[in-house]
């Protein structure tokens, strides 16, 4: 399946400060979740602080060329 994921507002820093990732998700027998998703972005794109950016409880499906974006909402002070 391919995906484009897209990381604004800093979140591009915990992936190489990389904005735009084009990236083909492997077959799997069950369809792609959000969890499973940020499981496999934790295991291959993400370079660093993996406590800022996976949170549990999401079960959207995927769909093929969805375009996910990562905006980060922390804000200091």
């Amino acid at each position: 399946m391919h995906l484009t994921l897209e990381f604004a507002g800093g979140a591009e820093l915990l992936f190489g400060k990389q904005k735009t990732h084009p990236v083909d998700l492997p077959e799997s027998q069950t369809p792609w979740t959000i969890r499973t998703l940020l499981v496999w972005m934790r295991d291959n794109l993400l370079r660093e602080r993996p406590e800022l950016f996976i949170q549990d409880g999401l079960n959207y499906q995927l769909k093929e060329n969805d375009n996910i974006l990562f905006v980060s909402t922390l804000h200091g002070g």
